[in-house]
């Protein structure tokens, strides 16, 4: 039930754009099923900017360490900045930083490839983060609207 909470909260936040890539669509296999949150007034994907949130399904080629090919399994992960990062993983994102279990559910962790770019990750969200995920989900839609009324279309 928590990725569903999640995901509703994701729906509902204003001028989002859900990418949700299904078997048969323009979009690339290994993408089919995962889930891409921009911030979109238009309801275009932007061209000059990332998701600020994804939900995936599987392993990606060289991003295997969270063990998303084992059954029901899901990994949300949200763009939160340096700032938040280091709140949240009590390291600078930029450093190497310790070494950590990446299949650990209900647990926020660095990305496994991301993290210098200032990304979390979690596993299977729980009754230990759905919350939090939720209040960074949101944040990460704010920044995303701050970032298109300073850039412009």
């Amino acid at each position: 039930m928590s990725m569903e909470q999640i995901l509703e909260t994701a729906r509902g936040l204003d001028d989002v754009l859900e990418l949700a890539p299904t078997e048969g669509s323009t979009f690339p296999e290994i993408a089919w099923g995962d889930r891409f949150f921009y911030y979109a007034p238009d309801g275009q994907v932007p061209q000059r900017e990332q998701p600020y949130a994804t939900v995936v399904t599987k392993n990606y080629p060289g991003d295997t360490r969270s063990e998303l090919d084992r059954p029901g399994r899901q990994r949300l992960n949200i763009h939160v900045g340096t700032q938040t990062f280091t709140e949240l993983i009590g390291e600078d994102p930029r450093t190497e930083g310790a070494e950590v279990d990446f299949a650990a559910v209900d647990t926020v962790l660095a990305h496994p490839l991301y993290r210098r770019q200032g990304w979390i990750a979690i596993v299977d969200p729980g009754e230990r983060t759905t919350d939090l995920a939720i209040r960074l989900l949101r944040r990460a839609h704010e920044d995303a609207a701050r970032r298109k009324a300073r850039i412009g279309p």
